[in-house]
């Protein structure tokens, strides 16, 4: 029983699966990945799949088992149907119904004006909304709300959690998620609320740091695998910066050409 996507979504999900002879479950999983970067990229941490990878449209394929060519062939091809499907709109989260608080749906709901959540819900007292699109997660417990910068992580999974700051777990693409290591947008869980750059300066110094680590000869890198991961990494933080208007699009297709040429 699909809850998240629509079921005309869920159904192009399942054709996907069964093309390629994958559990529904695994492709939804994907899937997730795929929908947090409007079906550029993922990064994914699945057993159907070999465990870990990376997939870039346009890019490259990466697979735990990196001699493994028909579990590329695999990965990429379920990749690109599924970014195809997303990119036309054909994949899409399901609609929450109207609330009594506001015409819109979402002007009288406790999360503020985050928008559209990928998913809410509410457990041992705890309310928490997921907006992967944006990456945000809000929790709500006592009347007090705080909102997480979620950072690259892809939140699919909620469960209960045995003491800590609150009575929920989160889990993405990475495994559990510590919410004392997220940057608070609001609120005051204790961590250092995140802070935007202030000036171009600030803004190249940032760039910087992220692709200088791949400024030195490749002949220092003992393994190519790792030396392309990290190229894919850098990329997708540089995605991020410009998801949050921080590099415009001339700028990140710069630097991710950039990148690519040294592969």
């Amino acid at each position: 029983m699909n809850a998240t996507f629509t079921e005309a979504s869920f159904q192009n999900i399942v054709n996907v699966a069964n093309k390629y002879g994958i559990s529904t479950n695994a492709v939804t999983d994907l899937t997730f990945c795929l929908m947090n970067s409007n079906g550029t990229m993922a990064q994914f941490n699945i057993a159907e799949l070999g465990g870990g990878g990376q997939w870039m449209q346009g890019g490259m394929t990466m697979v735990g088992d990196m001699f493994n060519n028909n579990l590329k062939y695999l990965v990429d091809g379920l990749c690109m149907d599924l970014s195809n499907l997303i990119q036309q709109r054909a994949i899409q989260y399901k609609p929450l119904p109207k609330t009594e608080h506001g015409q819109g749906g979402f002007s009288g709901n406790w999360w503020g004006d985050l928008g559209f959540p990928n998913s809410t819900g509410s457990q041992n007292g705890t309310s928490y909304a997921i907006f992967n699109d944006i990456h945000r997660l809000a929790i709500q417990e006592n009347g007090k709300v705080t909102v997480f910068d979620t950072l690259d992580n892809n939140i699919g999974g909620v469960g209960q959690q045995q003491g800590g700051n609150y009575s929920v777990t989160f889990t993405s693409q990475y495994g559990n998620v510590n919410l004392g290591s997220l940057p608070i947008v609001s609120g005051s869980y204790g961590v250092q609320k995140s802070q935007p750059i202030q000036n171009n300066e600030a803004q190249k110094n940032v760039v910087e740091n992220i692709v200088a680590p791949v400024n030195a000869p490749i002949e220092a890198v003992n393994n190519n695998s790792v030396f392309e991961e990290d190229i894919f990494v850098k990329i997708e933080k540089l995605a991020g910066l410009k998801d949050k208007g921080i590099l415009s699009v001339e700028e990140f297709e710069n630097k991710k050409s950039d990148l690519l040429n040294r592969l």
